[in-house]
């Protein structure tokens, strides 16, 4: 038993020698690993700043070469000069480069130079401004009546629409109180996360270098926002158009704008809200305005197409109604158009705009009636009647093309009873 530990120990003796020597051999290949890997980055700085020199020159060359034509002795003297030039700016760029290792990632841009802003239709007169033994000229004349006020006193309140939709509810009961316009869901605007890439050296170079370059283009723009007083909202919508088109040269505009105080942050924003609103508005008055029903389409496809550009109209309008007390005090204060969420404004295009839905709803089912005798007159008569009667109390009224479109259509629901 003595002797087989001895052995064993004396194995392990040899091994633990064996392993102290082959440590001391790796920590001497490690330090001459440790001075080559100095010895290399060394000779990889001094060839990037040979390259960024050749590059500097190259470019110089070609400039000179472009702009104007010269002898070969020329060039040639030409090229040493530009040689001396690059190795005495060698040491020079070789120390900023170690201070800024990235900084030639990025490009400084030129400053830029802004488009002029829309001339507006119409400008909002200062009042504060007055001139010394100068009158003041008279106000202009109120405008002639125009063709949307002359509309809206056509309309009229027509009793019998109310009295024929309580007898159609009366009659289906509660069940088909379900059966009205068909729901469409509110569509949520969807925020797109912003990914965490301030900490990436080139994107933040480049603000830095808007925020260096482009104040007094910023400074250009926050002066015409902050003088802005238009009239008319269509004058807005032009302007943030114009506004944002100058705004995308930026790398970030968010960005970059936090480093200029003197950026009329809520004036801009509101300028966008009422330009962006009054656009949606008006595209939705318009599209509205210009439906044709189109007969080769199935009159249930129809008849939903119709109700949901309807639920659409009275959604802007319930929108534009619930901020505009709020909005309007906003707009007020920072010279901004709020006449046109008024009643007499846009809700009031939208209400007309209704109203030929509504004649073009009414004038389907007549005609489907008329046409397809395997119809649900039922069905389709209380369908007709709903709509007549939702669209009558949102516009306070028909017109004559609906009233007549519903003289048609209460004809045939007096003959189904």
């Amino acid at each position: 038993m003595m002797r087989e530990g001895d052995a064993c120990v004396a194995l392990l003796r040899s091994k633990l020698h064996g392993l102290i020597e082959r440590n001391r051999a790796l920590e001497e290949e490690n330090k001459q690993l440790r001075y080559q890997v100095s010895r290399l980055k060394g000779q990889v700085s001094s060839l990037e700043g040979q390259y960024t020199d050749k590059r500097m020159l190259w470019k110089k060359l070609e400039n000179s070469a472009t702009s104007i034509s010269y002898s070969k002795e020329k060039q040639f003297v030409q090229s040493n000069d530009d040689a001396k030039e690059a190795v005495d700016l060698n040491s020079s760029l070789y120390h900023t480069r170690q201070q800024f290792p990235r900084a030639t990632l990025v490009r400084s841009r030129a400053p830029r130079v802004p488009n002029p802003p829309p001339s507006p239709t119409c400008i909002q007169p200062n009042t504060n401004v007055k001139k010394e033994g100068c009158m003041t000229p008279p106000p202009p004349p109120p405008p002639p009546p125009s063709k949307l006020q002359r509309s809206a006193k056509a309309i009229q309140r027509v009793p019998e629409v109310v009295e024929l939709y309580r007898s159609f509810v009366r009659r289906e009961g509660k069940n088909d109180a379900k059966s009205g316009s068909v729901a469409i869901p509110a569509t949520t605007n969807s925020r797109e996360m912003i990914g965490e890439i301030e900490n990436k050296s080139a994107y933040v170079l480049a603000i830095k270098s808007d925020v260096e370059n482009q104040g007094d283009f910023v400074n250009f723009l926050a002066s015409e926002v902050q003088n802005a007083a238009y009239r008319e909202i269509a004058d807005v919508e032009e302007f943030v158009k114009w506004l944002d088109g100058e705004l995308s040269y930026l790398v970030d505009e968010r960005a970059v704008l936090k480093h200029f105080p003197n950026w009329p942050e809520k004036k801009a924003d509101a300028m966008r809200e009422a330009a962006f609103t009054y656009r949606d508005l008006k595209n939705l008055e318009s599209e509205a305005s210009s439906f044709h029903d189109d007969r080769r389409v199935a009159t249930p496809m129809a008849l939903k197409r119709m109700q949901a550009l309807q639920d659409k109209i009275e959604q802007g309008i319930h929108n534009t109604e619930r901020i505009r007390d709020s909005a309007s005090g906003r707009y007020k204060d920072l010279k901004i158009p709020w006449e046109w969420m008024l009643d007499s404004g846009i809700i009031n295009h939208l209400k007309m705009a209704s109203l030929k839905l509504a004649k073009e709803y009414m004038n389907r089912i007549v005609n489907t009636l008329k046409s397809d005798p395997f119809a649900n007159d039922e069905e389709l008569l209380l369908q007709g009647v709903r709509f007549a009667f939702r669209i009558h109390q949102l516009a306070g009224g028909f017109d004559e093309g609906c009233r007549k479109a519903f003289q048609e259509l209460k004809a045939y629901a007096s003959k189904s009873e």
